[in-house]
């Protein structure tokens, strides 16, 4: 049976920062054991929810609960680990001392060696934090983030700054959150990273929500479709179809947005008969953002927003 507890809540909740208004009349649950994908354009509210949750911040009007109580309840806090871009921490201390340091603030903790492991830091122990790279300081502000083995982990940007391999790392960890019935907040860039982990997605912008749903749902609210081929057509008369919203060239291929995929293929091979290569996709996920904020952006606004 899917589990609908709700770990945190905003209800009603306005923010304003003098005349601008960050958040206007915002709602939103979190569930258990989900992850949650909060996505929107700089200055759309993103970082005001999330200091809103986790109690850094008070709302103008509504209400917060994390755990049914107040973020900034000690109680709540241990039950909670976070990652944010603005993290600062100590550059003399080893990622040992860190690591045992911020264990220390929770009643259960992860041992040590569970830690330097899902952060992949095994062999970075006795090194300083202020020597190691980009990379190797967001692995360690991840172990930070869950040493104290924590029942909502937040993840601001987790992956900025990371090769390939160790993002999939990252995720392979937040999966496993996921399937012990942790919750996790995620923001996010990457929104193939959204696609590949989020059970559901709050796009904000302009201080409101402005779309909800899984990433399929998200996918779903744009209309254009993908058609890929191999195609001996130029492309000034692929454009001459009516039904044709944009065509790009890819390599050896050619990739045409559309609403209307089947006159559009007829046309094609009215064309081309020798056409080859098809494949029909939806929109990606960037895509269906993108399209969202677009249509969002071309309505007035009554207050400006950050």
């Amino acid at each position: 049976m899917e589990n609908h507890e709700t770990v945190a809540t905003l209800t009603g909740v306005t923010k304003k920062y003098g005349a601008v208004t960050a958040l206007q009349d915002v709602s939103l649950n979190v569930r258990k054991g989900e992850l949650l994908a909060v996505l929107g354009p700089n200055g759309a509210g993103k970082t005001t929810a999330i200091r809103l949750l986790l109690g850094l911040s008070t709302p103008a009007a509504g209400q917060v609960t994390v755990f049914g109580q107040n973020p900034r309840h000690v109680a709540t806090r241990r039950r909670v680990g976070t990652m944010l871009q603005i993290s600062k921490v100590p550059e003399t201390l080893k990622v040992k001392e860190h690591i045992d340091l911020f264990s220390s603030y929770y009643p259960r903790p992860l041992s040590r060696k569970e830690v330097l492991s899902a952060a992949g830091l095994e062999g970075f122990e006795n090194r300083l934090f202020g020597k190691l790279s980009g990379g190797e300081r967001q692995r360690v502000l991840f172990a930070l983030a869950i040493c104290g083995d924590p029942e909502l982990l937040f993840l601001d940007e987790p992956t900025v700054g990371l090769d390939v391999s160790t993002r999939y790392l990252i995720w392979q960890q937040v999966r496993r959150l996921i399937q012990q019935g942790r919750t996790v907040i995620l923001t996010t860039h990457y929104l193939e990273e959204v696609d590949a982990l989020a059970d559901r997605v709050v796009v904000l912008n302009q201080g409101v929500v402005v779309a909800e749903g899984s990433p399929a749902e998200i996918k779903s609210r744009t209309a254009l479709r993908k058609i890929r081929c191999s195609t001996r057509l130029p492309l000034d008369q692929i454009w001459t179809i009516p039904e044709v919203n944009d065509v790009l060239a890819q390599d050896t291929r050619i990739e045409i947005l559309t609403s209307q995929v089947e006159p559009v293929l007829r046309e094609l091979f009215s064309r081309d008969p020798n056409l080859s290569s098809l494949d029909i996709s939806n929109s990606s996920l960037e895509e269906a953002f993108l399209q969202i904020i677009g249509s969002r952006e071309h309505q007035p606004a009554s207050e400006v927003t950050a």
